[in-house]
């Protein structure tokens, strides 16, 4: 007989990541610094992702492809300013502390003053931002309405999952893991060993 082994439980933390990508599209990066130290230029994009993740690695990227040229097409560029094009995704029910459907991930484009930092241009677009004493971005929108970086027991059977465009940071493809192979192999093996057996007897 061939039996599952329990999905092991690993510590999350429940947050808001911090992603940044250029105008032209490309992929996200995780951001290196804080969103109140980050000094995002001209038509840059910056994103922002609520989820459950274990650590920058593991951290999960916002969704959608919009540009930079998609996002600000309305907001044309005016002296002593920039514009910033700002991803909001609040996750997915999965990520929610009460599980259930998140708002939806939006866009907007933020006219900020040019020294104005990553922090500033979310704020103009949307507020009400909530910080916790160590200047951790815990709410964006209201969102989530408590909490701050909580830590969450999570199963790494999830954290294996795809997400396409909005994956985690180091994603290495989409194909099944090879314990899942392995025990599948197990499997028919123990069935062919088990038929061998019956014709054994019966001869």
């Amino acid at each position: 007989m061939a039996c599952a082994a329990p999905a092991q439980a690993a510590d999350g933390y429940r947050y808001w990541s911090f992603w940044q990508r250029g105008g032209d599209g490309g992929s996200w990066s995780y951001a290196t610094q804080g969103p109140s130290s980050a000094r995002p230029g001209d038509g840059d994009m910056i994103g922002f992702r609520f989820a459950v993740s274990e650590d920058s690695d593991d951290a999960t990227r916002p969704r959608g492809m919009a540009d930079f040229a998609a996002v600000c097409a309305d907001t044309p560029a005016t002296d002593g300013t920039k514009r910033v094009a700002v991803v909001i995704d609040f996750g997915t029910a999965t990520d929610a502390p009460d599980r259930r459907t998140p708002p939806a991930p939006r866009t907007e484009c933020a006219r900020v003053g040019e020294d104005a930092s990553a922090g500033e241009a979310l704020a103009a677009v949307a507020k009400p931002l909530r910080y916790n004493s160590a200047a951790l971005l815990c709410a964006v929108s209201g969102y989530p309405e408590t909490g701050c970086g909580d830590k969450v027991s999570t199963s790494v059977d999830a954290h294996a999952a795809p997400k396409g465009d909005g994956g985690k940071a180091g994603d290495g493809g989409s194909g099944p893991s090879a314990g899942l192979i392995g025990g599948l192999a197990a499997v028919v093996l123990l069935g062919a060993a088990a038929v061998w057996q019956a014709r054994r007897r019966r001869g």
